[in-house]
């Protein structure tokens, strides 16, 4: 763990603890009187300094997390904890994650209490390395309170405090304060994870938007799938995974639609085929990835897409798990709808949209008719990274894979 001392003036230091950003969790030691106990004078009159006393920050636990939200804390005021325990959990605009302590300690005291909120960065505990630090690691979280420090305001507080009887011409003022409460709890209220989190999908959809994209649509017949679908359904494979792992493979053979362009200027073959699949869940829409789909059999992709719908409907999603894809996969056709357009996902070269599989009456080359199950697809593609003939030749292929999808098991 990394240390960096900040120059004050000569009987104060500032210490303060810098964590890499797969930590979820920081810590900064507050600043203290140098006592002799507590640091010594090296060369170039520097000092070195045992910190004491630690805040436990709000954590950034996805690119887009602004501010998190308290669900529950594991640790109460005063348990003794060891490094790498579990102390609180945090809900974030994506998931609800455990987050661990990095430091042997106390904890002395809570700042922010399950179900408020605190702006990433912001103190939400205060951690004292012995008992000796108690009080005093007390006293700074009281202090913490007391300034804000991002966090929201209790009931407590906002409760006002009972006033002496006043004149008939003073009475306007508690309405005064009224408004004023009023206006403040109407900001807070502005500024809610879940505001944040709209505010985000509204530029994502903004960014999708300003790319040039294209649409292609390709009518697949299922006949082979259904039958092949009944077949390994008992065996725990879902429509789902076979759907992924088909597109995966078309991937694979086309790598330019795999391809990414995120500065807007050039664009890069991803070394690594990750199908994100959108899942409606309560409050919103995510993608959990099949890293590496067109590797994974189809038993164990549809055993590892299991697992992630159960996390992600439990918010238990890490963040590698939710923002790796290279390609999305859209799928409606378990509502009945024939055919729908997805909206580009940002940085992504291509999403594709699947609708339902519906009898369809079909004519062969010699005139006779048949009835035949067909789905259609619509791919919907960055023209900066993907021409309509790339396009094309993938759709071909996937057609090609679910009409003879014994391949998939190969």
């Amino acid at each position: 763990m990394a240390s960096s001392l900040l120059s004050k003036p000569p009987t104060t230091l500032s210490f303060s603890s810098s964590i890499s950003n797969s930590l979820p969790i920081q810590f900064r030691s507050s600043s203290a009187t140098c006592l002799p106990s507590r640091c010594r004078r090296v060369k170039s009159n520097r000092f070195t300094v045992s910190a004491k006393i630690r805040e436990i920050f709000m954590p950034a636990l996805s690119s887009t997390m602004t501010e998190g939200k308290i669900v529950s804390w594991i640790k109460s005021e005063g348990d003794v904890l060891s490094k790498g325990e579990s102390v609180v959990v945090v809900e974030s605009d994506k998931a609800d994650m455990d987050v661990e302590t990095f430091y042997d300690g106390i904890l002395a005291a809570i700042v922010v209490a399950e179900g408020e909120t605190a702006p990433v960065g912001a103190a939400i505990g205060i951690l004292a390395e012995t008992e000796a630090e108690l009080e005093e690691a007390k006293a700074k979280a009281a202090a913490a309170s007391a300034g804000g420090s991002g966090v929201a305001t209790s009931s407590k507080e906002e409760k006002p405090a009972p006033a002496a009887p006043a004149p008939a011409v003073a009475q306007p003022a508690p309405a005064a304060a009224t408004a004023t409460a009023t206006a403040a709890a109407y900001t807070s209220n502005a500024a809610t994870p879940q505001a944040k989190k709209l505010a985000k999908q509204y530029k994502n959809m903004l960014e999708s938007l300003s790319v040039p994209t294209f649409r292609v649509g390709y009518p697949v017949v299922t006949d082979a799938l259904d039958a092949f679908y009944e077949k390994v359904k008992p065996k725990g494979v879902t429509m789902t995974a076979i759907l992924a792992k088909a597109a995966a493979m078309a991937l694979a053979q086309h790598p330019v639609v795999n391809a990414s362009c995120k500065d807007g200027k050039s664009f890069t073959y991803n070394s690594s085929i990750n199908v994100a699949v959108a899942v409606a869940i309560n409050g919103g829409l995510i993608t959990p990835v099949l890293q590496d789909a067109d590797k994974l059999d189809l038993y164990l992709l549809s055993q590892k897409w299991k697992e992630l719908v159960e996390k992600a409907r439990a918010k238990q999603l890490q963040p590698q798990e939710y923002n790796s894809g290279t390609f999305t996969l859209s799928n409606l056709g378990m509502f009945g709808v024939d055919r729908f357009d997805a909206i580009l996902p940002p940085g992504q070269g291509a999403i594709m949209a699947v609708g339902a599989s519906k009898p369809t009456v079909v004519a062969d080359k010699d005139g006779f008719f048949s009835v035949k199950s067909k789905m259609l697809v619509n791919v919907t593609a960055d023209h900066r990274i993907v021409y309509g003939a790339d396009l094309a030749a993938f759709l071909q292929s996937f057609a090609k894979i679910i009409e003879n999808p014994e391949s998939l098991t190969l």
